[in-house]
């Protein structure tokens, strides 16, 4: 397996590639210390995984992931982020990044994140979901996506703002098993493996916004 590194940063790059040589299967790790480098560095070698920075001089990680995607769609990249970084949250989404996770979260996340996405999942760090869903400010009322019934997309907007399959019940006065039933439904018609996947599908499909 090779892993990719983009960070500008490069003591912290040298720390996460020793943690990173040491999970299994890892053959090779490359590393760029800007998006720009990233780009050109996609030339020669095509990494199965990148983890990159958001913030980053010459080129961000923003406008690195959206022109890699656009040249290697299968690309797989999930983003570094600091607290505060949510203002880009939706840009990197938007951009096609499959996760986050935080930087100073423990490694065993990010071994957990590694997996996931090569698992073809998204993955989001459970601080960072917990961020994401305190920070959706309004409903989107020009989604015209026709995947979801009316009622799913109420469902999901309540699964988005962070509430259980409970509370959206007592809320909507419905039965704790209809909530199960369509959040099921949810599920299968995005795609989607979990609740990070939900709020990522969420709101790349613009029905909530950060």
């Amino acid at each position: 397996m090779h892993i990719h590194l983009v960070d500008d940063h490069k003591l912290f790059r040298q720390g996460l590639k020793m943690l990173i040589e040491n999970i299994p299967n890892v053959e090779k790790i490359t590393e760029s210390d800007n998006g720009r480098e990233f780009i050109d560095s996609l030339k020669t070698s095509i990494p199965d995984l990148v983890l990159m920075d958001i913030e980053m001089p010459i080129l961000n990680g923003i406008d690195a992931a959206r022109e890699a995607l656009k040249k290697y769609p299968d690309l797989k990249i999930i983003a570094l982020s600091m607290y505060g970084d949510e203002d880009y949250y939706y840009q990197m989404i938007d951009a096609g990044v499959k996760g986050f996770v935080i930087k100073n979260t423990d490694f065993n996340e990010v071994k957990r994140a590694i997996s996931s996405v090569l698992d073809q999942n998204n993955y989001f760090s459970e601080e960072l979901l917990y961020s994401l869903i305190r920070n959706i400010k309004t409903h989107k009322t020009n989604f015209h996506e026709d995947v979801l019934s009316d009622r799913e997309k109420d469902i999901l907007l309540e699964i988005c703002s962070g509430l259980s399959n409970q509370e959206i019940a007592d809320k909507l006065d419905i039965s704790k098993r209809t909530v199960d039933k369509h959040r099921y439904n949810i599920l299968l018609k995005t795609g989607s493996k979990n609740t990070a996947s939900l709020v990522m599908w969420a709101i790349k499909n613009r029905l909530v916004e950060i």
